[in-house]
């Protein structure tokens, strides 16, 4: 048989209380996970074309031995939009600035 009692409210309470703070730490958990960084190879897959793979591309800027400053300071640049409207400052837009630190940091250890 089953016991139809009603559950103490303090039961209830306490039952509400942890799914209350499981929810509420999952939630914090995916929101720390969202604002991670990708890494800087990921980011810096949208430079292969123009740049390539080791940032010696076909004809644009090579990347490879600049240091993560200057690339980091080139990409700000691009932000301002003060070289014009063109595709660098289209592409620097799209990215946040840790993205740009971490893309500028893993771009400048390709040789």
């Amino acid at each position: 048989m089953h016991n139809t009692q009603p559950t103490p409210v303090s039961q209830r309470l306490t039952v509400f209380a942890v799914v209350a703070c499981t929810l509420s730490s999952a939630l914090a958990s995916n929101a720390a996970h969202a604002q991670t960084v990708p890494n800087g190879r990921l980011l810096a897959s949208n430079c292969f074309q123009c740049h390539g793979t080791n940032g010696k591309g076909p004809g644009f800027d090579s990347l490879a031995g600049k240091s993560a400053g200057s690339i980091y300071g080139d990409l700000k640049e691009f932000q301002t939009g003060k070289e014009g409207n063109g595709i660098m400052a289209k592409h620097a837009l799209g990215y946040t600035d840790a993205q740009l630190q971490a893309l500028s940091q893993w771009l400048s250890t390709q040789r």
